[in-house]
């Protein structure tokens, strides 16, 4: 009896030590070592570690270039492209060289991005460059002869075509009137008598042309007079007033406005029975090389501003 006491004392106590054996087993199996901190989410920043230090706004970060460190920011989505810069040329004649001038740089202010060339000649000189391939954009004439003969060789842009101005053919003497002409009946009964030197323009231009009508108005021949020496001629309406300012001739038949922007005497102005309406038509080119802005700066002659500049010399809207 006693042996068997002894023999369950044991079993209870190698029970007990299992037990505790395997209790301490798990124990040890998840038990952390504090020594080692638990290793964080690489989202998360370690409690040891110090934050990067800040780059001074004067420096660049090592890694990076000046270049890349100033990057240009870019346009709004809605920034309007740049405007591009045009150039139209623009043949006159040269009895709009003041006003056409003048009138350009009040475009400027319209157009900032446009820049005019001119180029100021007689009305059939100007036709024949282009004809013979001169680059032009807008034509304005001081005739409608040279603009229908363009109309014909189809160099005008068709709905372009306007009759913008009218002008008025005048009789100017230089200062003195040294031989005291007041009408074209004065003039008509000088150059009968031979007692005379008249200027006028040269056949291909229209002042020359309307001077032609006048003469024929008056009964008078042309290549009479001028075998006689009592006409000298001009290339254009510029040189015709410069005979009469240099009192290189005692008369001379020029445009009203060319009078007006030389400073000569008018002493009379021809009717339309004598030689017609002077009508100035204007018209874009079909070898414009930028039709839109050749329409454009048209539309602008025919503006308030612009009207009021050839007024202001004599011109007068049709």
């Amino acid at each position: 009896m006693k042996k068997e006491r002894t023999l369950v004392k044991r079993i209870l106590i190698i029970t007990l030590a299992l037990i505790i054996a395997v209790s301490a087993a798990a124990c040890g199996n998840g038990t952390t070592d504090e020594s080692e901190p638990p290793a964080s989410p690489a989202t998360e920043q370690s409690p040891s570690s110090s934050p990067p230090a800040s780059t001074p706004p004067s420096q660049t970060p090592p890694s990076q270039t000046p270049e890349q460190s100033q990057e240009p920011a870019s346009p709004p989505a809605d920034t309007p492209p740049p405007v591009e810069d045009i150039e139209l040329i623009v043949f006159a004649a040269a009895s709009m060289t003041d006003t056409l001038e003048e009138i350009a740089v009040l475009y400027q202010s319209v157009a900032p991005n446009v820049t005019l060339v001119f180029n100021f000649d007689s009305s059939g000189t100007l036709k024949t460059q282009i004809e013979e391939g001169a680059q032009c954009d807008v034509f304005i004439s001081a005739a409608l002869r040279q603009m229908n003969e363009l109309d014909e060789l189809d160099f005008v842009l068709q709905e372009t075509r306007i009759d913008m101005l009218e002008n008025k053919v005048a009789l100017v003497v230089p200062d003195g009137n040294p031989k005291n002409i007041t009408s074209f009946e004065d003039l008509a009964d000088a150059l009968t008598g031979g007692d005379i030197l008249m200027a006028m323009g040269n056949s291909d231009v229209p002042v020359g042309q309307y001077t032609q009508r006048i003469l024929e108005f008056f009964g008078l021949d042309e290549d009479t007079l001028a075998n006689s020496g009592v006409i000298s001629y001009g290339s254009n309406v510029r040189e015709v007033t410069t005979q009469v300012t240099e009192a290189s001739v005692e008369v001379g038949i020029v445009y009203a406005t060319d009078a007006f922007s030389t400073g000569l005497e008018v002493v009379d102005t021809a009717t339309a029975e004598m030689c017609g309406q002077v009508i100035y038509p204007a018209a874009v080119l079909n070898i414009a090389s930028d039709i839109e802005a050749a329409k454009a700066f048209l539309d602008y002659l025919l503006t308030p501003p612009a009207m009021g500049v050839f007024e202001s010399v004599g011109f007068s809207p049709v």
